[in-house]
């Protein structure tokens, strides 16, 4: 599927292969790509940690988006749930001594699901990183039935990570709309190339739906 043909949902999750692989900065570039077909688009943090305040996440999406600091940041409809350690958020929360409430992150994305036409939902990490007991990002995607795209990079071991989460997405049965490639640590050529046009490949067999892009480095 052609990227720019793509028929927006009304909400998307962004998830990464792992952590550390860009996928706040493929966040807010799709929002700032998404609103320049016209439609209205708001990025949301669905759980920050290692913050207190503001998220760092929705900072760098303004930035990328270029529109500053938004009422529904403010608000913190777009970071519900804020923990104070960098970790997971199973943990961080156990550390801040708090229970994560996930009915609360899926009403401030209604009330942002009111105003906008579309709401890119970034994850903290990927898509096994647990956010309560035995409640994992997958189960929260699968259980709003959220389209999913995944943010991928070429470096070494990027193929392993990039097969267990297309995989952990079939399982679950979530609906994968597309695979942004983030070429910010294509160092080695011979391997990035190579992860490319094999997880192109790949994708073309098994997920033929999905769209595949590469952003800019941001």
């Amino acid at each position: 599927m052609d990227f720019r043909q793509t028929a927006w949902p009304s909400t998307i999750f962004v998830t990464g292969i792992g952590t550390d692989v860009g996928k706040s900065y493929a966040t807010g570039w799709l929002a700032r790509e998404i609103a320049g077909t016209g439609k209205t688009c708001i990025t949301q943090k669905m759980i920050q940690t290692g913050n207190s305040g503001m998220s760092e996440d929705i900072v760098r999406h303004r930035k990328i988006m270029g529109t500053g600091i938004l009422d529904a940041d403010r608000e913190h409809l777009t970071a519900p749930v804020i923990l104070s350690y960098p970790a997971s958020p199973h943990l961080a929360a156990i550390i801040d001594g708090v229970e994560i409430d996930m009915e609360a992150i899926a009403q401030a994305t209604k009330c942002l699901n009111d105003t906008y036409d579309t709401v890119l939902v970034e994850g903290a990490g990927g898509l096994m990183v647990p956010i309560k007991g035995e409640y994992m990002t997958a189960d929260y995607i699968r259980d709003h039935r959220l389209p999913t795209i995944v943010t991928v990079t070429g470096q070494l071991g990027s193929i392993n990570l990039a097969l267990l989460t297309f995989n952990a997405i079939r399982t679950y049965g979530i609906n994968l709309l597309g695979v942004v490639y983030n070429p910010f640590f294509d160092k080695d050529r011979t391997i990035c190339d190579d992860t490319r046009r094999y997880l192109r490949r790949w994708l073309t067999r098994h997920f033929p739906e999905a769209f595949w892009t590469e952003m800019p480095v941001v």
